[in-house]
């Protein structure tokens, strides 16, 4: 468990299963991965298998195969880890103090000496053998013993090929150390041959550069990653006041629904009490009425039962003109009515579905294609003493964060100054970096790091901000470079002014990768990589637009049929 600790400390761990390297292998672009876990990766990208190639899961370069006519299965087996993952592995991994020989019989005896040369553990009677070989008898063995029972470190540098051969030379073609044996059979038509002894400082020195190098691509990846969880936290944040403002246009609009079912109850309540009113006023006459006929009823009878004559005719002449004024009266019974709500609820739903509460987009970047620019700050990037119509030309702006700082980074004036402006406590502060000439295009290259054309004396320059410049280093260039843009962490898209129709691919150190075809555009000034690694191109006089793809094919050309202007439309 310590020694997987260890192994995992050091970063001696497969991308693929982030598990400690089992049989490591790793790519010609450097990158080392378990054998297993490569070859599973492998078989799934049948356009690698075609081309006879083993594909890289972290930068998709391609590794060319030893032996392309054998089954995939042996193609990573051929491959074999870096002396640096070997030797990290070696020094990290379980001190092994049993004899190597009895150890393949599946015996644990325990080693009494190491063999410098063979790099192995023996017992006292596997080391008898071991003397008694002719190619071994001459080995310089070490008691393990003496040294703690701690295997010691080679003190030798020997060949992995001939283990009795010291290596004395370096391939510049090959790239590899080898002894002279290996010289006079597989490097014998090599054309650059030198001693171990004059490449080690030149060796020691590159490998101190790219030292340097991944410490930049770590500190690059560090501040992409923290830059990726703000942004996490941001979305989080941004979701839950997304969502606060959809509940309030749900609320908005149930708010309609409400006021308009308050109406309707209103409605209802008002139309029953009139109805109601005018059936209890009915009511109250029908009563009325009830107590008259009563009384009459009452009357006529007492007539009938009396036998009296006389009131018997005075009751039906009363009875006579009643019946007449009866006919002449007016029917006052309320006319009849009721109260009905109408609905269509299949309508309703329809409606109810078409109503939009509003909208959820995704846009790439911070553009936001709804809203409007609105002006926030105007900036003076001119220094005194800037005179003349070419101190008010701006070439290129850009913006950086640098610890949460906002730098904006503006190249022109007609000066070998690069301008930097950033605000700190309500404070506007300028800064500017002498360089050797006018800068010209701007390139954001990752982190707090930008670089800048230099065509006058046919250099890059990269810059550091933090947040005040200040000049890495520069490289020089074959062209007269003056449209740059950053393809990806290790290389840099230039244009000229030559009139070659053409962009170079360069690498950090201002060698030409490949060169790219730009169309109808003969002087690529202006430079932009989209979000899908296309390219597209411009020149000063804003003629054309093309987009072509990095392999150089043309996606698309653009020519506007008014007159161009003298803008940028990059």
């Amino acid at each position: 468990m310590a020694t997987a600790k260890k192994l995992t400390d050091n970063h001696l761990t497969c991308l693929i299963c982030a598990k400690v390297f089992t049989d490591p292998a790793t790519l010609q672009c450097s990158h080392t991965f378990c054998k297993s876990c490569l070859l599973k990766y492998t078989k799934t990208q049948p356009k690698a298998i075609q081309a006879k190639s083993i594909p890289c899961p972290s930068c998709r370069q391609l590794t060319k195969v030893a032996n392309p006519e054998s089954p995939v299965e042996k193609w990573v087996s051929q491959l074999k880890p870096s002396h640096v993952i070997q030797g990290l592995m070696d020094d990290l991994g379980e001190s092994s103090d049993t004899c190597s020989v009895c150890k393949e019989d599946g015996e644990t005896t325990p080693g009494a000496v190491w063999c410098t040369i063979c790099d192995d553990v023996f017992c006292d009677g596997c080391l008898k053998l071991h003397k008694k070989m002719p190619l071994s008898r001459d080995h310089e063995v070490i008691d393990l013993c003496i040294h703690s029972n701690e295997k010691p470190k080679a003190q030798r540098f020997m060949c992995r090929i001939h283990k009795d051969e010291k290596i004395k030379l370096f391939c510049k073609d090959c790239r590899m150390a080898i002894c002279t044996v290996c010289c006079s059979i597989k490097h014998k038509k090599c054309d650059d041959v030198e001693t171990i002894d004059t490449m080690t400082p030149l060796v020691k020195e590159s490998l101190i550069i790219e030292t340097r190098n991944e410490e930049r691509k770590i500190e690059n990846y560090t501040e992409n990653i923290s830059s990726t969880n703000s942004k996490i936290e941001k979305l989080s944040t941004n979701a839950q006041e997304m969502k606060d403002q959809v509940r309030k246009v749900r609320m908005a609009a149930v708010d309609v629904l409400l006021r308009k079912e308050k109406k309707l109850l209103d409605r209802i309540d008002q139309l029953t009490k009139i109805r109601m009113d005018e059936l209890k006023a009915h009511r109250k006459s029908q009563e009325i009425e009830l107590q008259m006929h009563q009384q009459r009823h009452e009357f006529i009878d007492k007539a009938v039962t009396s036998h009296c004559v006389a009131e018997m005719y005075d009751i039906y002449e009363t009875l006579s003109v009643a019946s007449r004024d009866k006919m002449t009266s007016k029917d006052k019974r309320p006319i009849p009515s009721t109260i009905v709500f109408t609905h269509d609820t299949d309508k309703l739903r329809r409606s109810v579905a078409v109503v939009q509460l509003g909208e959820v987009k995704v846009y790439g970047g911070l553009y936001d294609r709804t809203s409007s620019p609105v002006l926030l700050q105007t900036i003076d990037c001119s220094r005194q003493g800037d005179i003349g119509p070419s101190a008010r030309v701006c070439f290129d702006v850009a913006v950086l964060v640098v610890h949460d700082i906002k730098v904006t980074v503006v190249t022109g004036n007609g000066s070998s100054r690069l301008n930097a402006c950033y605000t700190s406590n309500t404070t506007l502060i300028q800064n500017c970096l002498q360089l050797p000439t006018c800068p010209r295009r701007l390139a954001k290259v990752g982190g707090a790091r930008a670089a800048v054309t230099l065509p006058d004396t046919k250099q890059i320059a990269f810059i550091n901000f933090d947040p005040e410049p200040s000049l890495l280093s520069t490289v020089k260039t074959k062209r007269e470079y003056y449209g740059l843009a950053c393809l990806n962490y290790s290389q840099l898209v230039a244009g000229g002014d030559d009139s070659r129709a053409s962009v170079d691919v360069l690498d950090m150190k201002g060698n030409v990768l490949k060169s790219i075809n730009t169309g109808v555009i003969k002087n690529p000034f202006y430079i932009h990589v989209t979000r899908n690694n296309n390219l597209l191109f411009s020149d000063a006089a804003v003629k054309s637009l093309v987009s072509a793809t990095c392999d150089g094919e043309v996606v698309f050309t653009y020519t506007p049929t008014q007159p161009a202007q003298e803008t940028s439309c990059l």
